[in-house]
């Protein structure tokens, strides 16, 4: 951090970023250069065959050529191993080292050029071992060219024009957005940054069709990321030492907390019967999983589910299913049959249509709970993860809710489309009209868990009996009175530090102010920051063996734009403000507050947070509250507690296990409470 400015330009790369690759180029060459001379020591420099004057240049000049190559990289690497992420001083040589490494690039292809020649012409009478160590040589060099074309191409940033500076007698900050020469460079650099996003989602979605959903999608992803990244300038291997920063420190702070400490319950739901909630969940869950079709089941049964589901995939029984659509091949309905073990009459409508803001559901009558059930599918494809990133609000008025009403616009998108397929083309009143007395149940994980909340926010005049079981739903979802009025009908299930509820516009921004403010006091090279969080992370140990503070850094220092004359943008920082203090003004939220919808029911792991791959895990489930989800936690296991099976699993267990299900707090706490 800043990236670094070479030929002219910024590059998606610091300065700090070469001591890996450097070291596993010059391992390679140090190897390179030991083989060429045991070929040139062993001949003694005299090789008996057509072309040995160009093969003993070429040898010489290799051994030259490899010997400066080797002393660049070892001086790019103890350079590029000083200072810290935000003291570049001690990397200020980094420049002109990497030029002379581009410099030696020209000989080197020339070499590689005079051995391909060689041996096509003049290897005729040379030994096998020389040619084919010549071959190899030129091979090595040309894949090394190859992959630094492509490497350069990869750190490539499309926004790294040099910046204009502030005049001298004009500190940074001074020269602000109120002038006309700095609003019309911000205003430039937005557009560019706009347009450079959009290109980006394009190049990336190149396969799917164009048409008006997708563009204002596009749009307004690209809006939401330029301004999250605007203020800032990291490199990705910045936000990975902040994030392994992070993750230590959260560690170390969960082995410090009292594990006697009481959780409170919910207040919104003092007496609720926890062990029915959770059979209710565990029962609602196979229905969501089932949702995703035949990638989750065969995921899931590896060994039995292609079996079950050859008889069905890839024959005409998918005409037969008149009440499904999309599914050409029969499989997806197949597996939820497998999954769910309802039969084919229990469904009333299955759709996999799947569009930008248009998302798979199904319909089916639940005999055993008495209820229509309607399932939404979560992220499954790239047209869902557009959806999911259309994170801006859109308003949603709901009649008798006073207060804001608003809520995530890819989320609000998908709902209505699926509200309008329920109630316009009459497929509940198909169902009720077959089942009258059964209650409507609607449920969903991850997108489709936020999908499922809303449409029960719109669903709820209509069927006041609704209910709504929505498994890891995303955490910018609801604004706090829609929110609050859904804790009356919508239970939200969280698993342990699942990144996905605790995903928001404002949480995202938090997380980078925390990797701005840790980052700016680690008094350690960024290598041995990744090498020790790389170590953590696969093999534990204490937290407190990796200080990270900075000894006598004072706070106030970093209420300034870090590094800022090479700063991004000349403007004032929102992100890098806010390192002053936690409570700060600064740190007030710039963007809408979303919350988490409904009563929200909390499981975690009972016992160590590190076990062996062979270890039984028990879990434990309480009420919590939608602001323990205001902060995102660097885990491991952030991404693996999201996954449906693992949810799944962890409910059963808890249903099946029940003596060791519930949080010792849910007793205690009530026992504490009397005395």
């Amino acid at each position: 951090m800043p990236g670094m400015v070479v030929f002219g330009r910024r590059w998606g790369i610091a300065s700090d970023d070469l001591v890996f690759p450097g070291f596993v180029e010059l391992f390679f060459r140090v190897l390179w250069w030991i083989g060429t001379m045991i070929l040139f020591t062993y001949h003694k420099g005299h090789f008996d065959c057509n072309g040995r004057g160009v093969l003993h240049t070429f040898l010489v000049g290799q051994l030259v050529v490899l010997a400066l190559i080797i002393l660049s990289l070892c001086a790019i690497i103890y350079v590029s191993a000083q200072g810290t992420i935000t003291n570049p001083g001690p990397r200020r040589s980094m420049p002109v080292l990497v030029y002379l490494r581009a410099v030696l690039y020209l000989p080197e292809l020339a070499w590689a050029c005079m051995g391909a020649v060689w041996v096509s012409d003049d290897s005729r009478g040379c030994d096998p071992a020389t040619v084919g160590s010549v071959i190899a040589a030129v091979v090595a060099s040309w894949f090394i060219l190859l992959f630094t074309a492509l490497g350069v191409l990869f750190v490539f940033d499309p926004l790294g024009n040099p910046r204009p500076q502030p005049a001298a007698a004009e500190p940074l900050g001074v020269r602000h957005m109120e002038s006309s020469e700095g609003t019309q460079f911000l205003s430039t650099a937005r557009s560019l940054a706009v347009k450079v996003w959009e290109s980006r989602l394009r190049l990336l979605c190149c396969c799917l069709p164009q048409d008006e959903n997708q563009r204002a999608a596009f749009s307004s992803i690209a809006q939401l990321f330029t301004g999250f990244f605007s203020d800032t300038d990291l490199v990705p291997s910045d936000i990975a030492a902040g994030l392994a920063l992070l993750h230590q420190e959260h560690d170390k702070m969960e082995r410090s907390r009292d594990p006697d400490m009481v959780v409170p319950h919910s207040p919104s739901s003092p007496g609720e019967d926890l062990e029915t909630e959770l059979e209710k969940a565990a029962h609602c869950m196979q229905f969501a999983a089932a949702a995703y079709g035949w990638p989750l089941y065969i995921y899931s049964n590896l060994l039995t589910g292609p079996c079950k589901l050859s008889r069905d995939c890839c024959g005409s029984r998918g005409a037969e299913y008149e009440i499904v659509g999309g599914d050409h091949l029969g499989c997806h309905f197949s597996s939820i049959l497998q999954s769910t073990g309802l039969q084919y009459r229990d469904f009333i409508h299955v759709s996999f249509h799947n569009q930008i803001y248009e998302i798979p559901f199904y319909v089916a009558l639940d005999h055993k709970r008495e209820a229509v059930l309607v399932a939404v599918r979560g992220t499954l494809s790239l047209k869902d993860v557009l959806t999911d990133l259309s994170a801006e609000c859109e308003n949603l008025p709901i009649e008798g809710v006073s207060g804001a009403c608003y809520a995530h616009k890819g989320i609000c998108q998908a709902a209505g489309y699926i509200y309008k397929k329920l109630v316009n083309d009459g497929i509940l009143n198909q169902a009720f009209s077959i089942a009258p007395e059964y209650k409507l149940v609607i449920t969903g994980h991850s997108l489709g868990a936020g999908t499922a909340s809303v449409l029960a926010v719109l669903l709820r005049n209509s069927f006041p009996t609704l209910q709504c079981y929505s498994f890891s739903p995303p955490g910018g979802l609801l604004s706090k009175a829609l929110a609050d009025y859904s804790k009356d009908f919508v239970v939200s299930v969280v698993l342990g530090k699942d990144l996905v509820p605790r995903l928001s516009i404002p949480n995202m921004e938090d997380l980078k102010r925390r990797i701005l403010k840790i980052v700016s006091n680690c008094n350690k090279p960024k290598y041995r920051i990744l090498l020790q969080g790389c170590w953590y992370e696969l093999f534990g140990g204490d937290p407190d063996d990796f200080p990270t503070e900075m000894d006598n850094r004072r706070e106030e220092e970093l209420s300034q734009p870090l590094l800022g004359e090479e700063s991004l943008l000349v403007r004032h920082s929102s992100s890098y403000h806010s390192l002053a203090s936690d409570d700060s003004p600064a740190h007030a939220a710039t963007h809408l507050p979303l919350f988490l919808p409904g009563r929200i029911l909390h499981i975690t792991e009972d016992g160590p947070s590190r076990r062996s791959c062979f270890s039984t895990v028990r879990y434990r489930a309480d009420w919590s509250n939608e602001m323990n989800f205001r902060s995102i936690l660097i885990s491991p296991r952030m991404l693996t507690d999201h996954m449906p099976d693992v949810l799944l699993r962890a409910l059963n267990s808890l249903t099946c296990e029940r003596p060791y299900s519930l949080c010792p707090s849910h007793t205690s706490g009530s026992h504490q409470q009397n005395v």
